[in-house]
């Protein structure tokens, strides 16, 4: 179905916001995929807070310019479906790399990542990036281990002093 100018005016606005805050975009072909395997898709993007639309090309190219997600002009065209990430840089790869595994219909592109493209070859690189919870857990892991053995090390000396003060005691008896 055609859309109108406003309709147009609505999709491009909509894309673009979410551009300008996403961190991470990604650009998938889904010639012949099913009605049932599209919703999986998307079912799966939405569990992973990722926000996919299918925008024509056109609309598409006027949305995503002077965005951080400008990088992934060059590989729109054909039908494609586009992910966004608000939060997770990796995100999207995961959500394409997991869809994939299962149905090869979907044709990974691209990727954009804080204004750079990734080439679809890394899908598996970006999409082992960590989360951000998984990334807060190794910076305190790092944190941590600092001061645990200083902790260790002011616990150990009151066990010393005591040895000391015991083995003097023991040789003046």
């Amino acid at each position: 179905m055609a859309l109108n100018l406003e309709a147009k005016k609505v999709v491009v606005e909509q894309v673009n916001t979410l551009a300008n805050s996403a961190v991470s975009v990604g650009v998938a072909e889904y010639r012949g995929l099913t009605v049932e395997q599209m919703t999986n898709l998307r079912s799966s993007a939405m569990d992973a807070n990722v926000s996919l639309r299918v925008v024509k090309n056109t609309l598409a190219k006027i949305a995503l310019t002077k965005t951080e997600c400008e990088c992934v002009l060059p590989v729109l065209s054909g039908p494609v479906i586009l992910g966004f990430s608000q939060e997770d840089p990796g995100a999207v790869a995961r959500v394409f790399k997991d869809f994939v595994k299962d149905n090869e219909d979907l044709v990974v592109k691209g990727l954009g990542v804080s204004g750079e493209f990734v080439d679809a070859d890394q899908l598996k690189r970006i999409a082992s990036l960590p989360t951000k919870d998984q990334a807060i857990s190794l910076v305190m892991a790092l944190m941590l281990a600092p001061v645990e053995k200083l902790a260790r090390t002011l616990n150990e000396v009151p066990t010393k002093v005591t040895r000391v003060v015991a083995a003097v005691r023991d040789q003046k008896q």
